[in-house]
């Protein structure tokens, strides 16, 4: 039976959602906004987009949530973007107001469903979804680290002149300026870049790494990045309705992994039908576990200041 996924906010993340999955049929898509008319008129464009790319998922645009009843899975991107010198922390309120009127709805309407949260900022906002649905922590998680990490690989291929796809990153923490980007755990066909950059160049490409989203929102003017977001959120939800069990990082509910407890934090994990199968614990040097662990604590504190 072909899969029910809807993508809650009809902006620039979420349109181009809709269009990955509904691209690569990955099931049949509902696009829904509270602004009337946008997911109606970007649900029937991206439609009349599948005689010439050559896919059939059903992609319905709507503002009413009855329309996403029985949804397998539902992905989160509804939220304020960032503004040019907004911290992630800064958005922390107003959205926790969005995503929590968003889980309402999708409890009501699809109780059994997967939600993968990609709003800002996410590792807050997971927790929060998953708190206020009350779904168990497998089937809660967010869209973060294989965002970071594609980044990253972007930056050391740019370096190495070497193709991406040749490029396996890895970033663990929050997805932010806290990130832990993982130079060696990070590859190029194998071989660690500890042992083809420079450690001073190295740490330049983490350190661009760690603020690539921030670069993007500068360079727009107005608005954030979305083409790789989405793509990233599609990879995730591919492993799902795939049963894939592909090992991605993601914003996830640690229960003692990594020395961490009760907070969501970007670490490798396993998706599958049933959303997170397995956390990957990696062996960490002190300094990258007490970076890991700071990043932890930034977001327990934001968890406090909204009273979850």
């Amino acid at each position: 039976m072909q899969k029910k996924i809807t993508v809650v906010g009809a902006g620039n993340v979420g349109a181009t959602c809709a269009l990955f999955l509904a691209q690569q049929e990955l099931g049949d898509v509902v696009l829904i906004d509270i602004l009337e008319g946008v997911p109606q008129g970007k649900g029937l464009d991206i439609l009349q987009a599948g005689p010439i790319l050559g896919f059939d998922s059903k992609v319905l645009g709507t503002n009413d949530y009855a329309d996403t009843k029985g949804s397998d899975i539902v992905v989160i991107t509804a939220g304020l973007a960032r503004k040019p010198g907004m911290d992630r922390l800064d958005l922390l309120k107003k959205n926790a107001n969005i995503v929590s009127g968003i889980v309402d709805n999708v409890v009501k309407y699809s109780p059994d469903c997967i939600i993968i949260v990609v709003t800002n900022p996410i590792d807050v906002m997971v927790y929060l979804s998953y708190k206020k649905s009350g779904f168990p922590s497998n089937r809660v998680f967010g869209q973060a680290g294989i965002l970071d990490c594609a980044r990253y690989s972007t930056f050391i291929s740019m370096e190495l002149g070497v193709s991406p796809k040749e490029v396996n990153a890895m970033i663990l923490g929050g997805h932010g300026d806290s990130m832990v980007p993982l130079p060696r755990f990070s590859t190029v066909s194998g071989i660690p870049i500890t042992e083809l950059i420079p450690p001073n160049r190295i740490k330049e490409i983490s350190d661009r790494a760690r603020v690539g989203g921030g670069e993007i929102v500068k360079l727009l003017g107005s608005g954030s990045a979305y083409y790789a977001p989405a793509a990233a959120t599609v990879k995730m939800v591919e492993s799902v309705v795939h049963d894939s069990n592909h090992v991605l990082p993601c914003s996830v509910y640690l229960t003692g992994q990594y020395g961490i407890s009760g907070v969501y934090v970007g670490v490798p994990a396993k998706l599958g039908k049933n959303g997170v199968t397995d956390v990957i614990e990696l062996k960490l040097d002190p300094a990258e576990q007490q970076a890991l662990l700071n990043s932890a604590e930034i977001y327990k504190k934001s968890i406090a200041e909204l009273g979850i």
